[in-house]
């Protein structure tokens, strides 16, 4: 009963991390993309300068979506991921309490771990990139060491799971899959949105023929983004499932969110640089200064996108597991009340297709209506900067100051407003499905895998390429074709203000959302099923 009732408190986790990242998102993209429009295109304005009425919101949303936003959505990947694993224990390994005190010992000695790679990062004397990258090394190297002595320790003779005796050394292997995972994520992602890599560059060189081609490239790039994680992803389950079965899976999963105190430190990263390249222009330092953050924001954008992938691929695994405790937990229901377990998540059965459309569909309908929101936000940011300029001319010599609230107000009132409909999406598609007796419990299990299948593909493709388009952007900046000011550089801008609601509000709000889907569908069985 302890156990079950743990998943309300994943769903608590997974509605606020929608809200928080959602709202936080709608928020600060809404004030950057608003900023740039008018600043940079309009007015030739620095990023960030002071004259421009809506840098106070553009700087206030990078704390709200990206340190507050990204937060609440690693915690709740890893809440979920911790109650998935005690649950898929529970259910599939009853009367071993070593199978529930597993997933904690993971995690808990990943904050040993955590800790090894902060230090290695404070002592380092590498360049940033590379300092942190060996910090999440160093955490992975701790955690696999003390994985094995941990695994031995709790399950000295190993474990019955379906029949088949699994050893220690077995779940050990499905614990380190997870790490090599997060390791392969963090590879991956480096490499589509980093400045040194053929991806990002590729778009800046688009940029040199114009606005629509470096939206063309954008696009591209984030799609072709898609296939190593997915193909990784695949990998892992096929491992970890041959290693221990759907417990397994859930201990990959479980180890890969381990690692989220490290991560975390990697996503800070970003907006605290990119908030310090603010201060730097607002207080009028030299221009090395600023010089100096923008490198640092340049490894923010790679690391803010690193930690979305992170978060994004460890959703895919986390939501499975979720899906095969959806199936476990309605068996078991069916079977408590006497009843045979009659339904079959076959693809031959017709319900199980319809739920596979209407699951497929749920992630397109939900970043459109983010898109939606950030562009209503953006756009009313927008004729704000501009009525301030108009109404006070003295704001570009700087004789007026700039009304900031009003901006932050806006924005403020857009994010509580616009984020109600998208977050309400997920409840309302699954509690039809389980409402609408024709439907039922078989369409519903096939929701969960559409949801799980295409919101892993937006997901990864809208944080990627967006990340990509603003690198390409600082790219330009650096002074490489043409620099500021170029008609490269315009078109870069475009196309920055186009990823950016891709990568910092709808694609990873993504994730929460695929977890809301498969914990209310856990949740709801007693009541209609």
């Amino acid at each position: 009963m302890a156990v079950r009732s743990l998943v309300g408190l994943a769903l608590g986790a997974s509605l606020i991390s929608v809200f928080a990242r959602l709202g936080g998102g709608i928020y600060t993209k809404a004030a950057d993309v608003g900023a740039d429009l008018v600043g940079k295109i309009e007015q030739g304005f620095e990023e960030d300068d002071p004259r421009n009425p809506a840098t106070i919101a553009d700087n206030v949303g990078d704390n709200v979506g990206d340190c507050a936003g990204m937060a609440a959505d690693v915690f709740e990947t890893y809440a979920v991921s911790l109650i998935g694993a005690i649950l898929v224990g529970a259910l599939t390994l009853a009367g071993n309490p070593a199978a529930i005190v597993y997933p904690f010992v993971l995690g808990g000695i990943s904050v040993l771990g955590a800790i090894c790679g902060v230090l290695f990062v404070n002592f380092s004397k590498a360049k940033p990139a590379a300092a942190l990258f060996g910090g999440v090394l160093t955490s992975a190297v701790v955690s696999a060491i003390l994985f094995w002595p941990a695994t031995h320790y709790l399950f000295p003779t190993g474990v019955t799971i379906s029949g088949i005796v699994r050893t220690p050394t077995q779940l050990y292997f499905a614990s380190f899959i997870g790490l090599v995972m997060t390791a392969v994520v963090v590879a991956i992602t480096n490499y589509y949105t980093s400045m040194r890599y053929a991806p990002v560059q590729k778009i800046a060189r688009a940029s040199e023929t114009g606005h629509a081609t470096n939206i063309i490239a954008g696009l591209a790039v984030g799609q072709h983004a898609t296939a190593l994680p997915v193909g990784f992803i695949g990998i892992a389950i096929l491992l970890s499932f041959h290693f221990a079965g759907l417990y397994g899976i859930a201990i990959a999963v479980m180890s890969m969110l381990s690692m989220a105190g490290i991560i975390i430190s990697l996503d800070s990263f970003g907006p605290i640089t990119d908030n310090a390249g603010g201060v730097a222009v607002m207080s009028n330092l030299p221009k090395e200064v600023r010089a100096v953050t923008d490198q640092l924001d340049a490894v923010g954008n790679t690391m803010k996108a690193v930690t979305k992938g992170y978060a994004i691929a460890s959703a895919g695994l986390a939501a499975l597991v979720l899906f095969g405790s959806y199936v476990e937990e309605l068996k078991a229901h069916v079977t408590r009340n006497g009843e045979p377990f009659v339904f079959q998540f076959s693809l031959t059965e017709p319900k199980v297709i319809i739920g596979l459309f209407l699951g497929g569909l749920l992630p397109f309908i939900f970043t459109a209506f983010s898109m939606d929101a950030v562009g209503k936000a953006a756009g009313a940011v927008v004729r704000e900067v501009r009525r301030q300029l108009k109404a006070k001319p003295g704001i570009l010599t700087g004789q007026d100051t700039p009304e900031y609230g009003t901006c932050v107000d806006i924005v403020t009132k857009a994010a509580l407003r616009e984020m109600i409909v998208p977050a309400l999406l997920p409840l309302v598609f699954v509690v039809a499905v389980a409402v609408i007796k024709p439907l039922g419990p078989v369409v519903l299990g096939g929701l969960l895998v559409g949801t799980i299948v295409t919101g892993l593909f937006v997901a990864i493709a809208m944080t990627s390429g967006g990340g990509a388009w603003d690198n390409a952007k600082k790219f330009i900046e650096e002074g490489n074709l043409g620099g500021k000011g170029s008609f490269a550089h315009q078109a870069a801008v475009t196309g920055d203000t186009v990823g950016d609601p891709y990568k910092d509000t709808a694609g990873p709000a993504i994730n929460p959302m695929i977890k809301v889907v498969n914990i209310v569908a856990i949740l709801i069985i007693p009541i209609f099923f």
